[in-house]
């Protein structure tokens, strides 16, 4: 009985993460804090995945990336950290990765903040995290959509600069037998943007659409 009881109690994963920044810090105390809160819920622990000398700012973490391999091959059912701040760079980040791993089926715990997706009140602190991000998103977008209204306000044109080719230079380079596309190459504008210049437009359609 004991060994099936063992075999049905949720899989747990831990991550601990101590920076270069963080000079002294053992992250297997980390560890062990987790490891009692694994040991008190009746999880078994299947992994620890510990990232020493890496910075939170970082895109790619050895061990974080191996978490979230095994995550995706549902190895364990629940991940528990320290502190979010120890897992996720951002709000946005730590958002988003636990929207992977609800659609996977696997709970997320912190300790320090009380997170844990497995509880009412845990899903309640994630859904206010989600809108936090949300509200965060949507004040960059509207940031960004004024920065567009102010740019045309005073004038300035928004956008990739039209390309300038003189007219004469296009001549030249076709009295040379240069097709419209190598002519396009030669002047570094696209073929579109060539025929619209092009003295020749009926014949630069012909060609620059057609087999040349």
């Amino acid at each position: 009985m004991a060994s099936q009881s063992v075999q049905q109690s949720p899989k747990a994963a831990i991550y601990a993460r101590v920076s270069t920044q963080n000079h002294g810090q053992d992250p297997h105390l980390q560890v062990s804090e987790i490891r009692e809160h694994c040991a008190r819920r009746g999880w078994q622990i299947i992994g620890e995945y510990v990232d020493e000398g890496v910075s939170g700012a970082k895109d790619s973490r050895p061990e974080l990336n191996r978490l979230l391999a095994d995550a995706r091959r549902r190895r364990f059912d629940v991940l528990a950290v320290y502190r979010y701040d120890r897992f996720a760079r951002s709000l946005r980040q730590l958002v988003n990765a636990l929207e992977e791993f609800r659609s996977l089926g696997i709970e997320f715990v912190s300790l320090h903040e009380g997170v844990d997706t497995s509880t009412p009140n845990g899903r309640l602190i994630f859904g206010i995290f989600a809108s936090i991000a949300e509200f965060e998103r949507e004040l960059i977008r509207d940031r960004v959509r004024s920065g567009l209204r102010n740019a045309r306000a005073k004038g300035k044109t928004l956008g990739r600069p039209r390309a300038h080719v003189d007219p004469l230079r296009i001549q030249a380079l076709r009295s040379q037998g240069l097709s419209w596309r190598a002519v396009a190459r030669e002047l570094g504008v696209g073929v579109g943007t060539l025929y619209r210049m092009a003295p020749e437009r009926s014949g630069a359609r012909k060609e620059v659409f057609g087999a040349h």
